[in-house]
């Protein structure tokens, strides 16, 4: 996501361009003079960029709306006490760093695009309390989309290993939770430490406007992709690359490739070898929905976050790349993960059945004597479950309560 660099940019008007650099909320970009030499394809890149930036904050708010409320249902969902796997503790920590991400853009969205245009530049706009502000933006939104990076590795992980050898004993599956919570906490804080170098590169320098000597703030300029950038900001640019970006979709690939290959296996040794009864090969069925429903998640996180990756290593490897291509789709990678962060409950409630459930239980039935025997439902069956060795899920059982196959997320 976001490390925090500021450039000067070719296009079509005559104002200064500081772009921080490709945050899933890093978007403030300023035009500047097109120049001479600029190739058809980068005139028209800019040329959408710049009809976009008028839309993009409006569009952003409502998506940040819609995913701050969400991932709160995704939360209080999750971690009800039925609902506790390692999986799902993984899920609920993703849905918190998503809303932490959104929290901060509304205001940012909302100043640096609704209420001043974004090509504009004024001593309301850039105040040095807005630009800190901003600054604070990106060294916020930049760890908490690692963070969700990462947690979508750990995801992919946790669940391959337990595809492959799942447990049925409750102290086993209370010591993968455990395990998958020290993991959590891991991620958070490797997150904060990998991005100190970014933190330390974030700089306001005061400048003046030359229409009326009014002081405003602007970032400070790195220049990178041009001869003079300095050493420390390609380590930082490189670091950031593989430690953010292409490892996590990497170990992202080959595990969500591990899941999709196993499911596969795995449901033909079950049928051919067990004989599967009608309400087995249901709940089946529902177990390898889980398994793809966290496929999904894993795809959309690799189609938000793999051309970023790319992009940035072009940056930092191709002259103008930067200026030309990957500034004009800042304002487009910044809402394609707003809304990967805000499409998770949509996914959740169309393929698992027990995520809709209790769902459902919690925030439409408002009667209390409808809520509590579903509650005890979960726990008798939970005992039921154990007893039958082909329901794990999640390094927990579905739960097959009389005519429900609950799949947890």
């Amino acid at each position: 996501m976001a490390l925090p660099i500021s450039f000067k940019v070719g296009v079509t008007d005559g104002d200064l361009c500081t772009r921080t650099w490709f945050s899933a909320a890093n978007a403030y970009c300023e035009y500047t003079t097109m120049r001479e030499n600029q190739t058809v394809m980068g005139k028209e890149l800019f040329s959408f960029a710049k009809g976009y930036a008028s839309f993009h904050g409006y569009v952003s708010i409502c998506v940040c709306v819609f995913g701050i409320v969400t991932n709160i249902f995704n939360i209080s969902v999750l971690t009800r006490r039925h609902m506790r796997t390692p999986v799902n503790q993984i899920l609920s920590w993703l849905a918190v760093s998503d809303v932490c991400t959104m929290i901060s853009y509304v205001p940012f969205a909302f100043h640096f695009y609704c209420i001043h245009p974004s090509g504009s530049k004024s001593a309301a706009k850039n105040s040095k309390a807005w630009m800190t502000f901003m600054i604070f933006h990106i060294n916020l939104t930049a760890t908490t989309h690692t963070v969700s990076i990462w947690l979508c590795v750990l995801l992919a992980i946790v669940r391959f290993l337990h595809i492959r050898s799942p447990t049925k004993a409750n102290s086993a599956r209370l010591k993968r939770i455990n395990q998958s919570n020290i993991m959590i906490l891991i991620v958070y804080i490797a997150s904060a430490i990998i991005l100190i170098p970014n933190y330390m590169s974030n700089e306001l320098l005061q400048d003046t406007l030359p229409d009326n000597n009014e002081t405003i703030y602007v970032l400070r300029d790195l220049k990178l992709g041009k001869n003079d950038t300095e050493i420390l900001v390609l380590v930082n640019v490189w670091m950031y690359a593989f430690t953010a970006k292409l490892i996590p979709c990497l170990l992202m690939s080959i595990f969500g490739s591990l899941l999709i290959y196993n499911i596969h296996v795995k449901l033909k040794q079950r049928r051919k070898v067990l004989q599967i009864s009608g309400a087995s090969s249901l709940r089946l069925s529902e177990h390898s929905r889980t398994t793809k429903m966290l496929v999904a998640v894993i795809v959309l996180f690799l189609v938000t976050e793999l051309p970023q990756g790319v992009l940035i290593v072009c940056s930092a490897c191709v002259e103008s790349f930067f200026d030309t291509v990957y500034i004009p789709l800042g304002d487009v990678m910044d809402i394609v993960a707003l809304v990967n962060n805000a499409v998770n409950f949509i996914l959740y409630c169309s393929m698992s059945t027990k995520f809709r459930e209790t769902f459902v239980h919690l925030y439409c039935c408002s009667c209390h004597h409808v809520r509590k025997p579903r509650e005890n439902g979960y726990t008798l069956t939970d005992r039921m479950a154990k007893l039958d060795s082909h329901s794990s899920n999640n390094n927990d059982h579905i739960h097959h309560h009389h005519h429900h196959h609950h799949n947890n997320v």
